[in-house]
């Protein structure tokens, strides 16, 4: 049982940090409809601008500010140079508009600041909570924790914008209705380049832990597709969404990782490693065919 609560653990806190991702998603969907299929890349592309820039001599610290400064620039020219251009256009388009954004931060990234494999120290050794281990024999990362922790306080921040101040009480209203904002006067241009920017700030965040944890490389780009999992299940537009089906998902992948192959050999034989890689998108297809609009999504109605 203690194992069991160990992989569940494990699972769930790496499950944050795949809403973590998810979250730059829901944001980006939320104010303008756009499914951002360049997310994973904006990770990459943020995670390779902080080794570069600490492989030209800066420290950290201030790696760390010049890479958030890159992501708001990338945030901001890509609302006003590919989707400002794209206004009133089919969703289909947007879509398209944001695959072409990904191979082109995919190329850039590594013209930029180099295409080897490099880490990020972050100082938070990835092992076992020694205390936790003795007092309750379960293994907890430190660096999941960590992880976990800053996590919270990202989401908290963000909740408090979104819900206290000006601006992100204009979110809220473009997110609900595009053409009754307008009628109210706010500038709904100048709000989809603040959230383009936050999706970039929220990208770099996610960089710096994906990329402590396994290393800055290409591989970046497909861990950030487990959102899409995550998004199915917790919603497209829902903030709570994403951390409810990131925890939802990483718990399931461990758990299938762990109990399912030993099943399937003894049924079938053969090698069933590898599970992991495909089971949250089957767990998030057969949801889909269950709850289409996810756990916390507006259900989408078409009167004829």
């Amino acid at each position: 049982m203690k194992f069991f609560f160990e992989v569940l653990l494990s699972g769930m806190l790496t499950g944050l940090m795949y809403s973590l991702v998810a979250l730059g998603f829901v944001l980006i969907y939320k104010a303008s409809g756009v499914f951002n299929f360049a997310q994973g890349a904006m990770v990459y592309f943020a995670a390779l601008a902080v080794v570069g820039l600490m492989d030209k001599g800066l420290p950290m610290w201030a790696a760390i500010i010049g890479a958030f400064v890159v992501m708001i620039l990338v945030g901001l020219s890509t609302e006003r140079f590919v989707l400002r251009k794209l206004v009133n256009q089919p969703p289909i388009t947007l879509f398209m508009a944001t695959i072409g954004l990904t191979f082109f931060l995919e190329g850039l990234g590594p013209l930029l600041f180099g295409s080897e494999v490099r880490p990020i120290n972050l100082g938070i050794v990835d092992e076992p909570i020694q205390s936790i281990m003795d007092n309750y024999g379960i293994g907890i990362s430190k660096f999941d924790l960590f992880a976990s922790g800053m996590i919270i306080i990202l989401v908290s921040l963000l909740a408090l914008f979104f819900q206290k101040t000006k601006i992100g009480r204009a979110l809220r209203a473009v997110a609900d209705d595009h053409q009754a904002a307008l009628s109210l006067g706010i500038p709904l241009q100048h709000i989809w380049a603040i959230v383009w920017g936050v999706a970039g700030f929220v990208a770099l965040a996610a960089g710096l832990l994906w990329g402590s944890r396994n290393g800055v490389q290409f591989a970046l780009t497909m861990t950030a597709l487990k959102a899409l999992p995550v998004l199915i299940l917790g919603g497209f537009t829902s903030v709570p969404g994403a951390i409810v089906g990131g925890l939802i998902i990483g718990a399931s992948e461990k758990l299938a990782e762990i109990y399912i192959p030993p099943v399937l050999q003894d049924a079938f034989g053969g090698n069933f490693g590898g599970i992991e890689g495909w089971f949250p998108y089957v767990f998030a297809l057969l949801f889909l065919l269950v709850r289409p609009s996810g756990l916390f999504g507006d259900k989408h109605i078409d009167r004829v």
